[in-house]
C-alpha cells in the first residue's frame, strides 16, 4: 500500500512544495493536487515534477468539462514528460455549479463524457489518429459543423509512457460500475474500509466482471485522517475526529437538494439512515453547527487513523484488506508531519 496526500489548493503553494519535498524524503509515494475553482492543477503539478524526485503526481481531479478529450490527452503527455513518467491523471464531473457557473459549459451526461474522455485520452497517448463518434465526444467535427476542413490528427510527440494510469473519481452505481470496467484507479470519498461494499460491493463487483484484464486489477485511492499518539487513546481522539465534523455536515447535509444529495444517499447505504435525514434537515435550516455535532462519532472513527500506533497498525489491515493500494492522509494538526509520515511508513510495513 503506497501513502499518498493532497496539496492544499487554497494554501500557500511554497509552503505546500516545500512539505511535499519532506515528506518524499519520509517516505510519501503520491501528491495529489486539486483544482475545483482554484487555480489550475497542471502548473502546480509542473513545478512539483521539478521540485521532486521519486513521488508520483496525480490530479485529483481535473474535470472532464474545462478541457477538450484531445487537450487532456496532450496534458496527460506533457505531464507525463515533465515528471519523467511519474504522472497520474485523475478526472471527475465535479458539479453544475463548477461546470455551468464557472466554465460556462451544460452539465450534460457526465459519466458517458469522462469515459469518452477515458477513451480519447488513451488513443491520443498511442499516437492514434483522432476518430471517435460518442455521445460527447465527435472527432472531427462531424459534417455539417464548423468548416469541414477538420481531419483527424495524432499527437506529433512520442510520449514518455503509451499508458498513463486514468482514475476516476466516482460516486453513484452506474459511474462506479463503469470505473470498475474501464479505469485504472478509483477515487471515493467517504471511505470506511470495513463498510464499503454495503455501498459500492455490487457495482464494483458488476464492473470488474466486464474488465479488461489487460488493465490489471483496479486500483483504490482511499483517505484518512492521521493522527498517532497515546493522547489519542479512547476520547482522546475527539479533538482530532471532531475537525472532520464541519466538512461531512456540510457534504451530508449542504450539498444539493433535499431529494438530490449523492453524499446523503452514501451515508445511508451505510446505515446512517435517521442520521443522514436529521443532519440534512439541521443543516438546509440553517443550524450547521448542530449539523456537525450530529455527524456520528462511529463514522469519524472508522474512516479515520487516530489512536497509539497499536491501533493504527491494527487499522491499517482493514484498509489493505479492502483493496485499497493508496492511502491517502491527511495529518492532523499538532502531528509533525515528516515524524508521523514516517511512522506510518514503518507501521505499514510492520502490519
Amino acid at each position: 500500500m503506497k501513502l499518498g496526500t493532497s496539496v492544499n489548493y487554497a494554501g500557500d503553494f511554497a509552503k505546500s512544495v516545500e512539505r511535499v519535498v519532506e515528506l518524499e524524503k519520509a517516505g510519501l509515494d503520491v501528491a495529489w493536487v486539486a483544482e475545483a475553482y482554484s487555480v489550475d492543477a497542471v502548473s502546480q503539478i509542473g513545478y512539483l515534477a521539478a521540485k521532486t524526485e521519486r513521488i508520483e503526481l496525480g490530479t485529483g481531479i481535473l474535470n472532464v468539462y474545462s478541457r477538450t478529450a484531445a487537450a487532456m490527452g496532450q496534458t496527460a503527455a506533457g505531464l507525463d514528460m515533465v515528471s519523467n513518467g511519474r504522472f497520474i491523471l485523475g478526472l471527475g464531473a465535479s458539479g453544475p455549479q463548477v461546470v455551468e457557473g464557472f466554465h460556462g459549459i451544460p452539465y450534460e451526461k457526465p459519466m458517458a463524457r469522462i469515459q469518452e474522455y477515458i477513451d480519447v485520452v488513451r488513443m491520443t497517448l498511442r499516437r492514434e489518429p483522432l476518430v471517435y463518434d460518442g455521445q460527447t465526444v465527435k472527432l472531427p467535427l462531424p459534417e455539417g459543423q464548423g468548416t469541414g476542413l477538420g481531419k483527424p490528427l495524432k499527437l506529433i510527440n512520442h510520449p514518455v509512457r503509451n499508458e498513463v494510469p486514468i482514475w476516476w473519481a466516482s460516486l453513484m452505481p452506474l459511474s462506479v460500475k463503469a470505473t470498475a470496467r474501464s479505469a485504472d484507479g478509483w477515487l471515493p470519498v467517504f471511505f470506511v474500509p470495513d463498510e464499503f461494499q454495503k455501498v459500492w460491493g455490487d457495482d464494483l463487483k458488476a464492473g470488474t466482471a466486464q474488465r479488461d484484464p489487460s488493465l490489471g486489477r483496479l486500483e483504490i485511492g482511499a483517505g484518512a485522517t492521521v493522527a498517532i499518539g497515546e493522547q489519542y487513546a479512547g476520547g482522546g481522539a475527539d479533538p482530532v475526529l471532531d475537525l472532520a465534523r464541519p466538512q461531512t455536515a456540510l457534504y451530508w447535509g449542504g450539498m444539493g437538494a433535499r431529494d438530490k444529495n449523492f453524499y446523503n444517499t452514501i451515508a445511508r447505504q451505510y446505515g446512517y439512515e435517521a442520521e443522514a435525514i436529521e443532519i440534512q434537515d439541521l443543516y438546509l435550516d440553517g443550524h450547521k453547527n448542530e449539523a456537525a455535532a450530529a455527524i456520528p462519532r462511529d463514522f469519524l472513527e472508522r474512516s479515520s487513523l487516530v489512536g497509539p500506533a497499536s491501533y493504527v497498525k491494527e487499522r491499517l489491515g482493514a484498509w489493505k484488506e479492502a483493496g485499497v493500494t493508496v492511502l491517502n492522509v491527511s495529518i492532523a494538526p499538532g502531528q509533525d508531519p515528516v515524524d508521523t509520515m514516517g511512522t506510518l511508513r514503518q507501521l505499514m510495513e510492520d502490519a
